[in-house]
């Protein structure tokens, strides 16, 4: 789409020469957002392209994924052996609803400063313990857990000109066991529920992870695996009913339904004895 109240495209070489934020700014990432709604409020794009951050950073503390990195290059990301959960990344980038054109020009960081629901990169980074790092324009940068960042349905923690700059996944979360779980009503359409537990190799813990069904990610943790009956009963005592997001992509009743028929399932199948 053309947005023909846009007057100007800024390309800075650091995000620091952004040192004022005005009404009618954007961030431009991927744009595959922007670009396909009248955006009336906006003259001025920021081009984030031109800053040219690394797209994805490895080490033995963990992985390092910009903002700006695309749908693809995560998909496409090899893993060291020792990150079991790694195949998340491939399972979350093929939640989501795009064309081929969509899945190589929308970002990472796009998925998660929109905030919906059935962002499939919010659901994986949430589960994977990740710490966004943000950078406001007038301030020092501020670490907020992944857990912490989206509020609501289209709604986070971002201030006024504030950027998403990094994600950081902590080697630890990458070592761990998972099981997956998720529903649409049409073939590789939008979740209706996108579930993830998570499991230390050793603690015998369970980590539960709920997007897509709720308005905000959801998640319990259990310091060992949970009977079933205790795992419904602190499903029932944390996520209320309005806490389920009811749209065309599955009723609120429909959502919670789910929520507990995967979360036995994820239970179960990280229980000792499940891969014998």
């Amino acid at each position: 789409m053309n947005l023909n109240t846009v007057t100007e495209v800024k390309r800075p070489a650091a995000a620091e020469e952004i040192t004022q934020w005005r009404e009618g700014y954007a961030w431009l990432a991927g744009g595959t957002w922007l670009f396909s709604t009248p955006q009336l409020g906006t003259d001025t794009l920021i081009d984030l392209e031109s800053l040219h951050w690394p797209a994805l950073a490895a080490s033995a503390g963990g992985l390092d994924i910009a903002a700006t990195c695309t749908i693809a290059e995560l998909d496409r990301f090899v893993a060291p052996a020792a990150w079991t959960a790694a195949p998340l990344f491939r399972l979350c980038c093929q939640s989501l609803l795009m064309s081929f054109k969509i899945w190589n020009a929308a970002t990472v960081g796009g998925n998660i400063c929109m905030s919906l629901p059935a962002g499939a990169m919010i659901s994986v980074m949430t589960a994977l313990e990740a710490v966004y790092t943000l950078w406001p324009r007038e301030a020092q940068p501020r670490d907020v857990a992944a857990m912490d960042f989206v509020t609501g349905n289209h709604q986070n923690v971002l201030r006024p000109g504030e950027l998403l700059r990094n994600i950081h996944l902590p080697a630890s979360a990458l070592a761990k066991r998972f099981a997956f779980r998720r529903s649409s009503l049409t073939h590789l359409g939008r979740s209706a529920v996108l579930m993830i537990g998570t499991q230390g190799a050793e603690s015998g813990d369970l980590l539960l992870t709920i997007t897509a069904a709720t308005v905000r990610p959801m998640q319990i943790r259990f310091d060992r695996l949970p009977t079933a009956a205790d795992l419904r009963h602190a499903i029932e005592a944390q996520i209320s009913d309005a806490d389920y997001f009811d749209d065309v992509h599955g009723s609120a009743a429909y959502k919670r339904h789910l929520t507990y028929y995967y979360a036995e399932q994820i239970r179960a199948e990280l229980a000792p004895g499940a891969l014998a």
